[in-house]
């Protein structure tokens, strides 16, 4: 008669379940507009910018060089904190789609954020309504 370890067979379940759930937090960004603020989100990754403090929303069509501090890349996609190996300022970066046009937002004057999702559309209204606040706010 064997003896079955379920210690182990545990460990392994709960490994795969922890792996898919990281999976499903990150799979996609999530934005919203919220009481003056920009959010957007992606898994453990988040950055909230209060409009006001929006100087300039840019697209861009390649993201430049960039170090990685912590974050991931699969496939198409790119997210976490970088360090821009030109200004070595902080980056942070929820791309979806590398391959789609990104929006390029600086904030206090030197911060920047890279982003765009996964639906191409969904990215130009965050423009347009990022554009439209920054003409209001003028």
């Amino acid at each position: 008669m064997k003896k079955k370890n379920w210690f182990w067979n545990l460990v392994i379940l709960l490994t795969v379940v922890g792996c898919i759930f990281a999976f499903a937090l990150h799979y996609k960004n999530w934005s919203k507009f919220e009481e003056g603020n920009f959010q957007v989100a992606s898994g453990i990754y988040k950055q909230r910018i209060p409009i006001i403090e929006i100087d300039k929303v840019t697209w861009l069509n390649k993201l430049p060089a960039m170090q990685r501090m912590n974050g991931f890349s699969w496939l198409a996609k790119e997210k976490g904190v970088f360090v821009d190996s030109l200004t070595q300022t902080k980056v942070y970066v929820f791309v979806d789609d590398l391959r789609q046009p990104k929006l390029r937002i600086t904030h206090q004057d030197s911060l920047l954020l890279y982003l765009n999702l996964a639906d191409s559309i969904e990215t130009q209204e965050i423009y347009e309504k990022l554009t439209l606040a920054l003409e209001q706010k003028d």
